[in-house]
């Protein structure tokens, strides 16, 4: 892999060769674990230029707008593939056969049930408790009722872990949902796709079981695949450092739904449904638009543009034609979501934001898709979690399969130098 070295000058010093490291695709990377022994570490705050492990799982290339799951375009899987299909790829790293894919999704489907005491968790929640709290702490809950496949060093403990965190994932989270509202808990049924079952327990009732639509669960199926997993962000990376200390999967996943919940990761459709508040009307837009543009003024278009994808983002097209496809169907007539479409018209069209690649990325259109479908705004990272579960467990996994360090950041240190303890009647 280290195909040439990287010197470092410093002054006073002998210089430091560096191995130069290179990957399948994207920028080489200079493997600086050697500094240490020099007496020195890197400075990357937010660790923008840092890898911090090898990975085969995801690719993105923010500048072309390109994002590959084991090679295969986002678009192509989102097009062609399925959820179910795409946690099979992301764990074993093919697509699986059709009797494979057989396999894999009847035990994702014998798994979906959770223990019946588990209900009784929630109980000790407010009912206005909100739906991540609940999620943070039912999760790791979990590995006090699942604790035959704890061991992390046995292969196939690891694997009955993942199947069981895809499948219940859904069920914890349309838990979550119906203790908020007061409602019966829905039981999951086999006899359903991931999505349609996941719907299901969300909005059926033991009274009134509605078939489920398959223009919804088609678009549910979706926003699953398109935010299965992205690299090493916030809460993929926090996943990782929780589970380098030997930490057992149910609370390492439940650490990356507390890194999830901030508003900076997966809070940003969630953002974009507030935004529209504030806006109020179609009549304000241009108001909002020039605000938007004016540098010294703090409110901000949300939905729009991306950390990551300098240039578009591409699972932004593929839920823009979900976002039709939906409110079509749903011929919903709501000031919110024809407001959201005028904003996606204007900022489309106006040429600051086109100079900028300022388009809407995919948290603008599931943000509109989820709260056509009639989800609370409450639940949108909830959903999040679910789809992402499958990327966390895929990195946990590939992390343990490998030789491996518990993390440990360095830091710049600027505070006292070392100084002596004053008795509390000397100290001014």
């Amino acid at each position: 892999m280290a195909d040439n070295k990287a010197q470092l000058i410093i002054e006073g010093s002998d210089p430091v060769e560096l191995p130069i490291l290179r990957g399948t695709v994207g920028p080489d990377v200079i493997d600086v674990r050697g500094l240490t022994a020099t007496g020195r570490f890197t400075f990357d705050p937010g660790f923008m230029s840092t890898a911090s492990c090898e990975s085969k799982i995801t690719y993105i290339d923010g500048d072309k707008g390109v994002l590959l799951h084991r090679g295969y375009p986002i678009e192509q899987l989102a097009d062609n593939s399925d959820y179910l299909e795409t946690c099979y790829l992301l764990l074993n790293g093919e697509l699986p056969t059709a009797a494979q894919k057989e396999a894999f999704v009847s035990v994702i489907k014998n798994h979906t049930m959770v223990h019946e005491q588990l209900k009784n968790f929630f109980n000790g929640f407010r009912r206005d408790a909100h739906p991540m709290a609940i999620m943070c702490g039912v999760v790791s809950a979990l590995s006090a009722f699942y604790h035959d496949s704890l061991d992390i060093n046995d292969p196939h403990h690891r694997e009955v872990s993942a199947i069981r965190l895809i499948a219940k994932m859904p069920t914890i989270a349309a838990m979550a949902y119906k203790y908020s509202t007061g409602q019966p808990i829905m039981y999951p049924r086999n006899d359903l796709s991931y999505a349609e079952n996941f719907l299901h327990m969300m909005f059926n009732t033991p009274c009134e079981t509605k078939p489920i639509s398959p223009v919804l669960a088609k678009a549910m199926d979706k926003i699953f695949i398109l935010h299965a997993d992205h690299e090493q962000n916030a809460s993929t990376s926090t996943v990782r450092l929780a589970g380098s200390s030997g930490a057992n999967p149910f609370a390492c996943i439940a650490a990356g739904i507390a890194a999830l919940w901030g508003p900076a990761h997966g809070g940003a459709n969630e953002a974009v449904l507030s935004m529209l508040d504030e806006i109020g009307d179609v009549s304000n837009i241009e108001k909002y638009i020039a605000k938007a543009k004016d540098k010294n003024d703090p409110f901000k278009l949300m939905g729009f543009g991306h950390r990551v994808y300098k240039n578009f983002d591409p699972r932004a097209t593929v839920m823009k034609q979900t976002c039709d496809e939906v409110l079509a169907e749903l011929g919903i007539n709501d000031p919110k979501l024809q407001l959201a479409m005028k904003l996606d018209e204007i900022a489309r069209n106006d040429p600051y934001f086109k100079e900028r690649n300022l388009y809407p990325n995919v948290d603008f259109y599931s943000g509109i898709i989820l709260k056509a479908i009639g989800i609370p705004t409450s639940m949108f990272t909830v959903i999040f979690a679910v789809s992402r579960t499958v990327g966390w467990i895929s990195h946990w996994k590939e992390m343990l399969s490998s030789p491996y360090k518990i993390g440990r950041p360095r830091q710049l240190y600027t505070g006292y130098d070392k100084r002596d303890y004053l008795p509390l009647d000397s100290r001014k």
